[in-house]
């Protein structure tokens, strides 16, 4: 059945990108690249539902699972997830699908950390990118904003506190083969019914990989620091970027959206009333058709 649940996202590659060796999906074929980045603490798996609508729409898709998820290389060293080194895999990975086929144009599909790395990486023009596509992860400067402004988003943000607490988050994410993850990403949807037991005994596999779940802690460890620390940030970003959010998210507050419009030169926002943090998932008609609008 797990295996079933991955045929959305195509073949399985293995991918060498910044001395890193990528878990990478491929579906769809062609000269646009559309490069999907997934969030925490989540999976590949999570753009099961739009993957193949890219691939449909002519796009060249490749849906990686980001260092220290799946089967991706998973470094112990908790300084191989700087941010640098997050942003850098990027880049590779577009070099890299460069160098396999002759890809024209690159678009970003992002949700949650993948999100958090795409407006570094626009931000700072580390590659051409023809598109940005950002989901539920405001722009970090806006965040910040709120984070000092409003007493509600810094309650929603302990989390990010507690993370920075050694081996005990991992500890509890991880006991029972993963078993809290795949019941918080069930508790704060709000389409159950697109978080089968298949999809959910992914995501508890993944975290339950030996420093699995450490791995993916790190990154709010070191990369986070570091990303409320990124002057490149205040830069405009000129890529055309779409804004797909769901407002019943437990853990940010929908002001976060407010004032997005100073670092972006061309924005558009999808507010979806019904979809929760893990937007993409919780209203995949939904989401797939702001894509289809945007990306035309």
């Amino acid at each position: 059945m797990a295996e079933d649940a991955f045929a959305p996202l195509g073949r399985r590659l293995q991918i060498t990108a910044n001395g890193i060796e990528f878990e990478v999906f491929e579906t769809g074929a062609g000269e646009r690249l559309a490069l999907l980045l997934h969030g925490f603490p989540e999976h590949a798996i999570s753009w099961r539902h739009q993957a193949p609508f890219l691939a449909s729409l002519g796009y060249r898709v490749w849906t990686v699972n980001q260092r220290g998820y799946g089967a991706t290389t998973t470094p112990g060293d908790r300084r191989a997830y700087s941010l640098k080194n997050l942003t850098d895999d990027i880049a590779a990975l577009i070099d890299a699908a460069g160098a396999r086929s002759k890809i024209t144009s690159t678009t970003l599909i992002t949700h949650d950390w993948g999100a958090l790395l795409a407006w570094s990486f626009a931000a700072r023009k580390v590659r051409p990118l023809e598109k940005l596509v950002i989901c539920n992860v405001p722009h970090p400067l806006c965040f910040g904003r709120e984070y000092k402004q409003n007493p509600k988003q810094r309650k929603k943000s302990w989390y990010i506190r507690f993370f920075q607490i050694p081996w005990l988050p991992e500890t509890l994410l991880a006991r029972s083969g993963g078993a809290p993850v795949a019941k918080m990403l069930r508790d704060t949807c709000c389409n159950k019914a697109n978080f089968p037991p298949e999809v959910l005994a992914i995501y508890a596999a993944n975290a339950a990989r030996p420093g699995g779940m450490r791995a993916m802690i790190n990154w709010y460890r070191v990369a986070m620091p570091e990303l409320v620390r990124d002057g490149s940030l205040t830069q405009k970003i000129e890529t055309p970027t779409l804004i797909i959010w769901g407002e019943k998210d437990v853990a940010i507050e929908n002001s976060c959206l407010d004032g997005t419009e100073q670092y972006v030169r061309d924005l558009t926002i999808v507010r979806l009333p019904n979809a929760s943090h893990w937007v993409q998932q919780d209203a995949p008609d939904e989401v797939n058709a702001a894509l289809a609008r945007f990306l035309a």
